[in-house]
């Protein structure tokens, strides 16, 4: 098991406060395995077993629990007074009105509460309203390369090709039968698409669902819009509206599955609000719903180096200089970058294409050319970087 060090330390860093730690991501990204290891080095500083309440509402032995008043004096029951509670609620959507139970132990003295959950809805509407100011968010998101090499052990770049195609859920590392590992990854598909989406939404046409998905996770890197997904999936028989499309890749992102990459112009600094791209929380999805294809090597290169961004806690934008585009314009503070992701530069032409909008930007944050070449080829301070080193910096 890998120890997920760079989510530890950040509920470490808030252990004790009083704010309630918020854990999201996609179904199967290592949540529940996240707060196992946080239990344990709460034990390895002197916490003891009984302080600890841990419910993962996944198992049936707490489906009695599935009431927020009876979850409430459950772990009310449980308390120790005069000693710090640690409070660990997995995949509490699961519990109906679950923000009351929340916030009424929340306001107990000594209590320190996590909770973890697999769709962003839980963090809007009422919870927003009952917990605004109390609670902190840690976005979750499956195993960066670094992780998966040190899970997997290895040859880097034989690790490197194995991830490219299966992904990072952390349970596909030890599936060694290509048919098993499709199976389970066909799993989590099918209950983000139906359980996360299709029955909270109540959506009737589960087909048309699955189009939009499709067209999606066939566009990533590119620029599309919902009435470009609906004009196209009309021409082919299924007809829908931009509304429509537009309702279903909320819920996609709401669930974690799909991640929305809005445009800033670099120059003007301002945020664009059209033209849009959208990125997939995992290319092992992607390899499922395409049929293992390795097709557009470029884009799912671009869509692994978004998420790695996002793990290193930038806000990613696609960037606009003048006419051109970059890939991702980052920030973090005061901290800027620039990005372009290519499969290969070593064609003069291709080269040439990605370097261009870099030289455009006038200012002096950091620019980068991330491929898979092993030979250098950047000029005037923009550093061409493989992204096998890139991942493992």
């Amino acid at each position: 098991m890998v120890e997920r060090k760079h989510y530890l330390d950040k509920l470490m860093q808030a252990k004790d406060k009083q704010i309630i730690k918020v854990v999201t991501g996609v179904r199967r990204c290592g949540k529940s395995t996240l707060l196992q290891q946080f239990q344990a080095c709460l034990r390895d500083h002197g916490v003891e077993e009984r302080q600890i309440i841990s419910l993962n509402f996944e198992q049936i032995e707490n489906e009695p629990l599935l009431e927020y008043h009876a979850l409430y004096a459950y772990v009310k029951e449980r308390l120790l007074p005069g000693r710090m509670n640690y409070i660990f609620l997995d995949e509490i959507q699961a519990v109906p009105a679950f923000q009351r139970a929340v916030d009424s132990l929340f306001v107990l003295e000594h209590t320190d509460i996590y909770i973890t959950g697999s769709n962003a809805h839980m963090l809007s509407g009422e919870l927003a309203t009952l917990l605004t100011g109390r609670y902190m968010e840690i976005q979750m998101l499956p195993l960066s390369f670094a992780e998966y090499l040190e899970l997997t052990g290895g040859d880097k770049r034989d690790a490197w090709n194995r991830y490219f195609i299966n992904g990072g859920f952390p349970y596909t590392a030890y599936i060694e039968d290509a048919d098993i590992r499709r199976d389970y990854l066909q799993g989590i598909y099918h209950t983000v698409l139906l359980k996360d989406i299709v029955e909270r939404k109540r959506i009737q046409d589960v087909s048309l669902l699955e189009s939009v998905t499709r067209f999606l996770f066939d566009n990533v890197g590119n620029i599309v819009s919902a009435k470009k997904i609906a004009d196209s999936l009309t021409s082919f028989g299924k007809k829908t509206t931009s509304a429509t499309v537009e309702s279903y890749i909320r819920a996609l992102e709401e669930s974690f599955i799909l991640y929305r990459a809005g445009r800033y112009d670099i120059k003007g600094k301002q945020h664009l609000k059209s033209l849009e791209k959208y990125y997939l929380v995992d290319q092992g999805l992607r390899s499922l719903v395409s049929g293992g294809q390795s097709r557009d090597v470029g884009h799912i290169l671009e869509n692994i180096v978004y998420l790695e961004l996002r793990r290193r806690g930038y806000q990613v934008y696609v960037g606009k200089v003048g006419s051109q585009e970059i890939d991702f314009s980052v920030e973090k503070g005061d901290d800027r970058a620039y990005y372009q992701v290519s499969a290969s530069v070593l064609d003069p032409l291709t080269y040439q294409r990605e370097i261009t909008p870099l030289k455009a930007v006038r200012d002096h944050y950091p620019k980068y050319i991330v491929t898979m070449d092993e030979v250098p080829m950047g000029e005037d301070g923009i550093k061409q970087i493989n992204v096998v080193e890139f991942l493992n910096q």
